[in-house]
């Protein structure tokens, strides 16, 4: 964008956002050290909120250095009027840190008698300055010329234009201080600021749209826009029904019946055995075995001769050898 156009379109800026809103001028009568722990209040946030938000850290608590020992839980429940309670106790908690590890005391009244370039570079090195927090205490408490530029006031901006995505990035806009005079500097703050809280806390709100379109009428395709909701998933179709496994074809098992069971069965012993093994053990002697009976062996008859029947001889026989008369 041209140096001149970027003028004027900050001019008008000026101008426009001068009929909606009225300046308010930081207090002069606050040490550098609390105008750095409002500014950490006012990032982002309205003017009004901002300050009960800092009224709430100065009476519910002891002193800074209670602030500084407590927990960003117990800080966000105090300043929970804020846009981002949980961010501002964080940069509240680490700038009293840095601050006490810098002098051992909560009076930074020294950084007003140094070059102004030096006492900016100072408070850089405080963790959770940022840059709006170091643009404020430079107009609020240094009387330097710098406007500062919070989250809300970059997308102003960027949606009207005077401000490209990579100035919005790295939270400079070149030229911003020389396009508004110093003595323009608190008033144009004050009211881009305003803005800015404005559409932080409403973005899609129409009469902020419509304020915004004020200033640059071709703004609208910048304008911030609904995303649309997403439909939910289509629920996952069922799982299929197990199929069954094919039956094999072949002869049933059949149970053992009673003749395969025997045979695996151990044979029973005869009761007068047992008897006797009884007995035996009772006397102390081991059982007789018992002789087995023998079966007769029968003889066997000569090839050729008939078998005697009952162990006689047959009468045939005997006629045959006796000799004729």
């Amino acid at each position: 964008m041209a140096p001149s156009n970027r003028s004027a379109l900050l001019t008008r800026t000026h101008r426009v956002l001068k009929k909606h809103f009225k300046v308010v001028p930081p207090p002069s009568d606050r040490p550098l050290l609390e105008q750095l722990l409002f500014a950490c209040c006012l990032e982002n946030a309205r003017y009004e909120p901002a300050e009960q938000a800092f009224a709430a850290l100065a009476k519910g608590f002891f002193d800074w250095n209670e602030v500084r020992v407590s927990t960003v839980k117990e800080l966000a429940e105090v300043v929970n009027m804020l846009p981002d309670p949980a961010a501002a106790a964080h940069n509240l908690k680490r700038v009293l840190q840095s601050a006490f590890e810098a002098t051992y005391s909560f009076d930074l009244e020294s950084l007003k008698k140094q070059n102004l370039g030096q006492a900016i570079a100072r408070l850089k090195k405080f963790e959770g300055s940022t840059p709006f927090v170091v643009s404020y205490v430079v107009q609020a408490a240094l009387g330097g010329h710098s406007i500062p530029l919070d989250r809300g006031a970059l997308e102003v901006l960027a949606i009207v234009g005077a401000a490209t995505d990579a100035e919005v990035t790295s939270a400079e806009v070149a030229g911003l201080e020389r396009a508004i005079a110093k003595n323009k500097g608190v008033e144009f703050g004050s009211l881009l600021h305003q803005m800015a809280a404005e559409l932080v806390a409403s973005p899609y709100s129409p009469t902020v749209h419509k304020l915004l379109l004020e200033i640059a009428p071709d703004a609208k395709a910048r304008l911030p826009k609904r995303h649309a909701k997403k439909a939910p998933p289509a629920p996952p179709p069922p799982p299929p029904a197990p199929v069954a496994a094919p039956q094999k074809s072949g002869p049933t098992p059949q149970k053992p019946g009673k003749a395969d069971a025997a045979k695996h069965e151990p044979a029973k012993k005869s009761p007068e055995k047992e008897r006797e093994k009884d007995k035996a053990h009772a006397h102390g002697k081991k059982p007789h075995p018992q002789p087995e009976k023998k079966k007769p062996v029968l003889s066997k008859p000569a090839p050729g001769k008939a078998k005697p029947v009952g162990g006689r001889k047959s009468v045939a026989g005997g006629l045959a050898k006796r000799k004729p008369r």
